[in-house]
């Protein structure tokens, strides 16, 4: 009798949502603001408050913290909030300018909801 060493056959992955993406205008605008303040990176992440629940935040940074994950987007190195993560999956981070204002804007498919004023949102964690 003969032994027969099987080999596991090499499933493909199923491709992985980015977890945050920034547009050309959003990338362009954070590198200049990273180069303005010395930072290395741009932090995001969510936290409870408002009206609706959550709001974004956004912060440079020259370091990430312990338990962040570091992803990279158009030469930027972004940091995400470990907490945040279930909650940023699949958004992307704009910049607008207006007649108005300038503001950096999420594109999240896990918001649910937004307020009146615009500060916060209803996010559900993601199931992926």
């Amino acid at each position: 009798m003969t032994d027969t060493i099987t080999t596991p056959t090499k499933r493909a992955r199923r491709p992985r949502p980015k977890l945050v993406t920034l547009t050309d205008e959003a990338a362009k605008r954070v590198s200049e603001i990273l180069a303005e303040r010395g930072e290395g990176y741009l932090r995001v992440g969510v936290k409870n408050g408002g009206c609706a629940g959550m709001e974004y935040i956004m912060d440079y940074v020259a370091e990430p913290e312990k338990f962040d994950e570091v992803i990279e987007d158009k030469d930027v190195q972004i940091v995400v909030d470990a907490k945040a993560v279930l909650f940023l999956l699949g958004s992307v981070v704009d910049y607008e300018v207006d007649i108005l204002s300038s503001k950096f804007t999420f594109r999240n498919p896990n918001q649910t909801d937004a307020c009146g004023c615009g500060e916060s949102v209803t996010i559900i964690p993601s199931t992926l």
